[in-house]
């Protein structure tokens, strides 16, 4: 399981250092372009579990097929070099609308990556619509 939150800088290569701690449990991964302006990285079994439930849906729903082509066509094959960094590629860089400063949080069973002033801004909506969230998710038994 992925927790916490951590701040980082992209390098003038476009590297990212990724935390030991989401290393260790990645090894090698995914990395895909992530809902709400952000970047998903998953483990491989974690990509392929994954990938194996959005086989199962049916090809005839526009979503369906609007979401695989989303989340595939943006994938790569992600390995950490010797310093525990990846290479983050231009359009996935634009996509998450990071340039520099970076902040990489541990979501249960993926990493997200994101712009800090991106994660700032979420941040602070999330926290300001908390008590209507937590009611909402409430009527689903959470």
């Amino acid at each position: 399981m992925f927790l916490g939150q951590f701040h980082h800088t992209l390098d003038y290569k476009g590297r990212l250092s990724i935390p030991k701690k989401f290393r260790d449990e990645i090894k090698a991964g995914v990395l895909t372009r992530g809902l709400d302006n952000c970047l998903f990285l998953y483990s491989k079994e974690e990509w392929e579990a994954l990938s194996n439930r959005i086989r199962q849906l049916p090809l005839t729903a526009s979503s369906a097929r609007s979401f695989s082509r989303y989340l595939f066509s943006g994938a790569i094959d992600s390995a950490f070099d010797k310093l525990g960094r990846i290479t983050l590629p231009d359009y996935l860089k634009e996509h998450a609308q990071i340039d520099k400063n970076v902040v990489i949080i541990g979501v249960l069973n993926r990493v997200e990556i994101w712009a800090e002033k991106n994660w700032e801004e979420f941040n602070q909506k999330a926290r300001d619509e908390s008590s209507a969230i937590a009611e909402k998710l409430s009527e689903s038994g959470i």
